[in-house]
This record gives C-alpha cells, sequence and structure tokens, in this order.
C-alpha cells in the first residue's frame, strides 16, 4: 500500500508541477478534470439522496468553462448561475412524477454543480496572477507538507481526537503540528522563491490561513463520506483514493487565498 502511494506521487506530482509551470490552457484543462470528477465522486457519495446526476455534471462543467471564459461578463456570473442551477433542478422536479423529498435532491444535486466548480476555479484566478505560477507552487508545497506532518505527528503523538465522529484518526496534536509545519514551509518558501512577492508577514498570514482552513476543508469532506458511509470517494488515483480525496483541502483554501492575497497586494 506504501509503496503504492509513493509510486502515484512520484508520477502525479511532477504531472501537477508541470501544468501549474505551463499555466494558461494546460492548467485549465487539468483544473477542469479536476473539478468534474469531484463533482462526480461527490454525486456517488450522496447516491442515497438521488440527486440529479446527469444535470449536475452538465451544469458544473458549464459552470466552470463560464467562469474561466466570461471574466468581463456584464452582470455578476456567480449570482446568475446559482439562480439558473436552481431554476433547472426546480423545473424539473415541477414536471416530475414524484415531489417527495424533492427538496433533498435539489439541495444534494446543487451543492455539487455550484460548490465545487467554483471553489477549484480560483485554482486558475491564482495562477492567471502575475505571480500567479510561484503563488500556485506556495499552496500546493504547504497544503502537502502540512497534511504530511499532520498525519506523521497524529500516528505517533496523537492522544487527542479532534473531530471522532467524522474522522476518528485525526487528533488535536496532529492538527497543532500541520499548523507548524504549514507555517514554516510558507515561511521557507517565501524565503527562497517569493521574497520580492511576498513579506515575511504575509506569508505568514498566508501559510496560517491555508493551515487552518486545509484542515477545515479536509473535514468538510470527511463529513460527506461519513455521510455515504464511504473511507474514500474513489478509487481512481492507486494507492490514494478519489481526486475528490486529493483535492478535499484546497475547496475553501483556493478562494480565501485568493482574495486575502489581493487584499494584501
Amino acid at each position: 500500500m506504501l509503496l503504492t502511494r509513493l509510486l502515484t506521487a512520484a508520477v502525479g506530482i511532477p504531472i501537477v508541477f508541470a501544468c501549474i509551470y505551463c499555466g494558461g490552457i494546460i492548467f485549465y484543462s487539468m483544473m477542469f478534470v479536476i473539478s468534474i470528477l469531484c463533482v462526480y465522486e461527490y454525486l456517488a457519495i450522496s447516491k442515497k439522496y438521488n440527486p440529479h446526476a446527469f444535470m449536475s455534471l452538465l451544469m458544473a462543467s458549464i459552470f466552470f468553462v463560464f467562469l474561466y471564459f466570461f471574466k468581463n461578463f456584464p452582470v455578476n456570473k456567480i449570482v446568475i448561475s446559482a439562480v439558473i442551477m436552481i431554476f433547472i433542478l426546480f423545473s424539473i422536479e415541477i414536471f416530475g412524477k414524484n415531489p417527495n423529498l424533492c427538496i433533498v435532491r435539489i439541495s444534494s444535486s446543487f451543492l455539487g454543480a455550484f460548490f465545487i466548480p467554483l471553489s477549484l476555479i480560483h485554482m486558475t484566478y491564482i495562477r492567471d496572477l502575475n505571480c500567479g505560477m510561484e503563488l500556485m507552487f506556495f499552496v500546493f508545497v504547504v497544503v502537502w507538507i502540512l497534511d504530511t506532518a499532520a498525519y506523521v505527528f497524529g500516528s505517533i503523538f496523537g492522544r487527542h481526537k479532534l473531530a471522532k465522529t467524522i474522522s476518528p484518526k485525526k487528533t488535536v496534536e496532529g492538527a497543532m503540528a500541520g499548523i507548524i509545519f504549514g507555517l514554516l514551509a510558507a515561511v521557507i518558501f517565501r524565503y527562497v522563491f517569493m521574497r520580492n512577492i511576498l513579506t515575511t508577514w504575509h506569508s505568514i498570514i498566508l501559510g496560517f490561513v491555508i493551515a487552518v482552513i486545509g484542515q477545515f476543508s479536509d473535514l468538510a469532506e470527511s463529513i460527506v463520506k461519513r455521510d455515504g458511509s464511504l473511507k474514500d470517494s474513489g478509487k481512481i488515483i492507486p494507492g490514494h483514493g478519489g481526486v475528490f480525496d486529493r483535492f478535499d483541502s484546497y475547496m475553501f483554501v483556493t478562494p480565501i487565498v485568493y482574495y486575502i492575497f489581493k487584499f494584501l497586494k
């Protein structure tokens, strides 16, 4: 199992880094595929609520493209997209045969179609900034290091459960280690690669936000999987589970990092 994880990482990490380095349509295409796979896995997890899977995937795909290629749309893209999605989902229910539990179907369908693409599109927004390549590497490296530190220190020193009803293996000790090492990684990365982009205090602020929100985002996905009685969101990545498992930490992180960075600059 460990060997499989290491081999997958050895192949996957260079591919992700190459896409970040290239940017543009290559990075966008990678994030589009990742977003749709995450939506697909989320819909599979929530299948007991009978979401409108095909329509959710279709709306998620169109929404992701819309958010990226229509940046100068004359009205608020997010608001109008949400209204259209809700309108479509209610239309399906109104002209359907069974109104029972329609709220559950609409809610679960909308969450997948709206939130996941909206979160992950911010990775492309970050990459398109003038210093986007460095900042995107910064986010990935800090998340990977904090996740690793939280897992290792939690396994060795963990005594107090962080959220035992959601993710029994996560501990307070592991979470604290994740925050500490996330901060260290942010400061070191800034010192080596981003001296002219971030101040030390900016790197500390962003590192702390990523370390805390990244772990919260991971727990948010865990509670979805717990509701679906699943350990992993899928099996597409050997040794690692699903795509949703690998990118859950970025769901809340990337929008927040993007707007904090814009504020700081």
